[in-house]
């Protein structure tokens, strides 16, 4: 509760400081106020801009198994307030916390300086430009969980940016200098455990068929943590030695490839990440990877996007209108290196490989509103015997 009032607070404070900003502006205009994906006041020229929105997603997640690997549950997987919008024209900024999974954090806090729309230069914590899919909007993914490649991406940090696009916006790229986090998690206190970076970016190329390439990589000196891989209702499949430690440079490098035509929308990605590990006095240079393909298509006809789905007949039961359907598939691999368990860094419970088939149906009655209906199925091989893992997962989710 803390956390929340210390969130409202901040709203109250921006609301306060935007509009005598904008006022005071060298050209003072008039403030409007409407509904553009989000409840927007802004001057009448754009210069000041201030847009409330939210993130909730709540899940039932459960085993088929006999025993069930991880415990049945409800859960708000996340509940986020999201303030963004802009001062003085030029400056463009973002604060979304996330209450979700009873763990208060931050998720994104930055602001943007726009010299133009070939660079702007951001600043504090964000999505690292790495991998394709994880920079997928959180409300836009497909499944309710990102896949198993995913597990070797940093997913939010701290650090500066530059950001731009390019050839009419056929060529975008992000690239910057970060604190630097273990393969699969989020900056949680926010500052560096050590003095090492992390030099992140990605380049992304769209053609006008639909056609588009991706590449991302990062690069590092990191000592401390290693990541732990789980699958997506929560079950711990592989951890190193409680004693392993990171201890040396770690790489990693993303290339994707997608197509969005119409309905169908496709897209795969492979990734490779190689890191040091030290056990007792030993250092092993670590490579794991992954890959994924995953498909798509809106049997109601709307073009399938990275940006989600907006129904073409949003959700009005007396006009029998319904909403969008789209029916989803995934196949997704990762491959633990075999040298952490000869050289006995992994934990005696820890599968070497995971291979997950998952499908599913997605409901857009509206674009804010959007219901997650997913069966997955996961086979373990190599390291500790473990029975597959076949799941259901139903997300109710309302973003705007």
């Amino acid at each position: 509760m803390r956390s929340l009032r210390t969130y409202l607070h901040v709203i109250v404070l921006l609301l306060a400081a935007i509009t005598p900003a904008a006022a005071q502006s060298t050209q003072a205009q008039p403030m409007t106020v409407s509904w553009q994906d989000g409840l927007v006041m802004q001057s009448a020229g754009g210069d000041f801009r201030l847009q409330l929105g939210a993130l909730i997603q709540a899940d039932g997640r459960f085993s088929v198994d006999d025993p069930p690997p991880v415990v049945d549950t409800f859960i708000v997987r996340k509940a986020r307030p999201i303030v963004a919008g802009r001062i003085a024209k030029y400056f463009d900024f973002r604060l979304m916390p996330d209450f979700g999974n009873g763990n208060p954090t931050l998720a994104d806090a930055w602001f943007d300086t726009r010299f133009s729309n070939a660079l702007r230069v951001r600043i504090g914590k964000d999505k690292v430009p790495i991998g394709y899919e994880i920079l997928i909007a959180d409300a836009s993914v497909y499944f309710p969980e990102r896949s198993l490649v995913s597990s070797l991406v940093p997913l939010r940090d701290v650090g500066v940016q530059a950001q731009g696009d390019l050839a009419g916006g056929h060529v975008s790229y992000a690239g910057g200098v970060f604190n630097g986090i273990p393969d699969g998690t989020t900056s949680s206190a926010d500052v560096d455990a050590n003095g090492g970076k992390d030099l992140a970016g990605r380049v992304i190329v769209r053609t006008s068929s639909g056609f588009g390439a991706h590449l991302g990589g990062s690069t590092g000196e990191q000592d401390g943590p290693l990541p732990s891989f789980k699958t997506s209702i929560g079950q711990t499949w592989f951890s190193y030695d409680t004693f392993a430690v990171a201890n040396g440079r770690r790489n990693r490098v993303l290339p994707a490839a997608f197509y969005y035509h119409g309905p169908l929308g496709v897209f795969g990605e492979y990734a490779r990440s190689t890191q040091a590990v030290q056990r007792t006095g030993t250092t092993v240079d670590v490579t794991n990877s992954g890959w994924e393909v995953t498909a798509t298509y809106t049997l109601t006809g709307e073009p399938s996007t990275d940006r989600g789905v907006r129904p073409r007949q949003p959700f009005d039961p007396p006009a029998h209108h319904w909403g969008a359907v789209q029916v989803i598939a995934r196949r997704s691999h990762l491959d633990v290196d075999g040298s952490v368990f000869d050289s006995g860094l992994a934990s005696a419970r820890a599968s070497r490989r995971a291979h997950q088939t998952s499908i599913g149906v997605d409901w857009y009655p509206t674009s804010f509103v959007k219901w997650y209906a997913t069966y997955e199925h996961t086979e373990f091989h190599g390291g500790a015997t473990r029975p597959h893992e076949n799941a259901v997962i139903v997300r109710g989710q309302l973003a705007f």
